[in-house]
């Protein structure tokens, strides 16, 4: 920030809240502008020294803040940050807020409709890579702990509040649960919050409660040694890319469900009661429909599409190829094919078991004469806080006072990311807070932050330190 906190108390909290971020929005904004012109491209070599310099401004930004603890931590790739903030609160809980100061590649001639690394103010809304995704939901952090403060007295915040911030979500963070294991005793906290989210839409402020995992592969099949002629040898000798077609039409049942054996074991299945939150949001398939560019809905039998994306665990074909694909025909059995599967995981299966299930079904299904191949990547397991869990009830209590008393509800999402990482090495709740809407078009051109959401941000952590921690002491006590 460009101002030193102080402290000045106001009779009621909320309105002390709000008009401190109002007194302090045009600074937190041009700061915000100056993070998100660097660069910062983790999946790009050239890019590496942009990453390393947004890091080190990060650090430089909280220091000013007032942590009175920053560190920049090295990991075999990009740097992440580490900041640290002691409650003078002797019983304070501690909470570990987690984002990250990486963005996705971008430039003017990807649809862009300003520089990409030029943030522009349009009808309210900040365009520029990273202003959603992730650094405008990270940097509200800084204003809300001095709004907490502002509004509340204190010279230290209610709870002992530490951020990690990584350099490598977008490049799939490689890097990121070595760090937290090595740094685990520096991490160790009472619940972490993660703020690499968003909300339903602009008028329906939600929390989202859980991310699916992920585990994916790639199978290589290999017949002859050579493409040979399907006239001599066709009908005699197996066919890789008949394999793989058989490979692909023997992943799921009549009902959409995945046919591999074990796959659902452990699942845990939707409650009634979260089932009846998710139909109480309002869904609009058709629109739904056209933000996919798909034309008709498909998937596990007895299930909504909102509780398939988010509540179900898949499995998906990401590519599939063999033999010719060059113009007019070549009649041949082809060498080798080739596949890319991905299973999207969700509360209690474990990417080990599913690994293990996906070998042992593959290879039932390859004939003699095919040697196969699979490769898994590294998984990303799955993480769901419960719905009566006190801290969530903190952070909806926290929002909703952001939004002026309006109703929070509950989503998850249908992606991945590395909050399962925290939640095993540190044994803690996850829990999500952020205000990107779907229309903020994270990875896509013309990234933007709607800017009166992101000061419900900044209110909403302000609001969250005070309310945490007689949450925790409840999910102690039960």
């Amino acid at each position: 920030m460009s101002e030193t906190p102080d402290n000045a108390v106001h009779s009621e909290p909320t309105a002390a809240v709000r008009a401190y971020v109002e007194q302090h929005r045009r600074a937190f904004l041009g700061d915000l502008a100056e993070w998100l012109r660097i660069p910062s491209v983790s999946a790009q070599p050239e890019r590496a020294g942009d990453v390393r310099r947004s890091a080190e401004w990060l650090a430089a930004k909280l220091t000013e803040t007032g942590f009175p603890t920053v560190e920049v931590w090295e990991t075999d790739g990009a740097p992440a940050v580490f900041a640290e903030w002691p409650s003078d609160a002797p019983d304070a809980p501690t909470v570990l807020v987690y984002g990250h100061h990486d963005v996705q590649p971008a430039a003017r001639e990807d649809g862009w409709h300003t520089d990409p690394f030029e943030p522009t103010v349009i009808d309210g809304r900040l365009y520029g890579r990273g202003a959603a995704d992730d650094k405008g939901q990270v940097f509200f952090h800084t204003l809300g702990v001095r709004a907490h403060l502002a509004a509340t007295g204190r010279t230290a915040p209610a709870v002992h509040l530490k951020l990690v911030v990584e350099g490598e979500e977008e490049s799939g963070s490689p890097h990121f649960r070595a760090l937290v294991e090595k740094h685990a005793d520096r991490l160790a906290a009472d619940a972490v919050i993660v703020s690499d989210t968003g909300m339903w839409s602009e008028t329906t402020p939600t929390v989202c409660t859980g991310m699916r995992g992920v585990a994916d592969c790639e199978i290589d099949l290999y017949g002859p040694d050579q493409d040979i002629h399907s006239g001599s040898f066709g009908g005699a000798v197996p066919n890789p890319a008949t394999v793989a077609g058989r490979i692909v039409a023997a992943l799921h049942d009549a009902d959409e469900r995945v046919a591999i054996p074990g796959f659902y074991e452990g699942v845990t299945e939707l409650t009634e009661a979260e089932r009846e939150l998710i139909a109480e949001l309002p869904f609009d398939e058709a629109g739904w429909l056209a933000t996919a560019k798909s034309h008709g809905t498909l998937g596990e039998a007895g299930y909504s599409t909102l509780e398939r994306v988010w509540a179900r665990p898949t499995a998906e074909v990401n590519g599939i190829g063999g033999g010719y694909q060059g113009p007019g025909g070549k009649t041949i059995v082809p060498a080798a094919a080739h596949l890319k599967l991905s299973f999207r995981l969700v509360a209690g299966q474990d990417p080990a078991r599913i690994e293990t299930a996906v070998r042992d079904w593959l290879a039932g299904l390859v004939p003699a004469g095919v040697r196969h191949e699979i490769v898994f990547g590294a998984p990303t397991r799955p993480c769901l806080t419960p719905l009566d869990h006190p801290a969530l009830k903190a952070v909806a209590g926290a929002m909703s006072r952001a939004f002026d008393g309006a109703k929070v509800r509950y989503t998850r999402e249908g992606g991945s990311g590395p909050a399962a990482d925290l939640q095993d090495v540190l044994g803690a709740p996850v829990l999500f807070l952020g205000i990107s809407v779907p229309s903020d078009g994270w990875h896509a051109p013309n990234e933007k932050i709607e800017l009166d959401l992101l000061m419900k941000g900044v209110e909403t952590a302000a609001h969250l330190w005070g309310e945490l921690p007689a949450a925790l002491r409840a999910a102690v006590r039960r």
